[in-house]
């Protein structure tokens, strides 16, 4: 039977994926908050990106893909919540690049969050972006 690793080597492991895990959030974040329009949560109804390229097959791909990416932050994220680290922000990040029912609203309750509209315009200030429009 093999023996597991013991528990400091875990922790250290774990707090080591964690400072990866903030620091990716904290430069993919500002990035992202900056490629959104500024309508985006002024808008209907989401704008589809899934058709960014003329081939279905790389479409598809592209999909699968940012699901998956999304699907390991938010796993994370909620390991996150009970060990050090950013558990609240890489479960945001992850639950933004998955595709879901009911995300775009999700998305547009957040935004109406104390101060996160305040925080995503400031990103977007100090990158030279305009503010993002408030939903109503």
């Amino acid at each position: 039977m093999t023996e597991w690793p013991n528990w400091e080597t875990m922790l250290v492991w774990a707090s080591v994926i964690s400072l990866v895990a903030l620091a990716g959030t904290l430069l993919a974040l500002p990035w992202a908050v900056t490629r959104l329009p500024a309508d985006y949560f002024t808008r209907p109804r989401r704008t589809a990106w899934h058709q960014a390229t003329p081939y279905a097959l790389l479409n598809l791909i592209l999909i699968v893909l940012k699901n998956c990416i999304g699907l390991v932050l938010a796993l994370l994220g909620v390991v996150m919540l009970f060990t050090p680290g950013q558990g609240l922000l890489t479960l945001l990040a992850g639950l933004a690049l998955m595709n879901f029912p009911g995300k775009y609203r999700l998305e547009r309750k957040l935004a109406l969050s104390p101060g996160v509209l305040r925080g995503i315009n400031w990103m977007r200030n100090r990158r030279g972006y305009p503010p993002m429009e408030a939903p109503e």
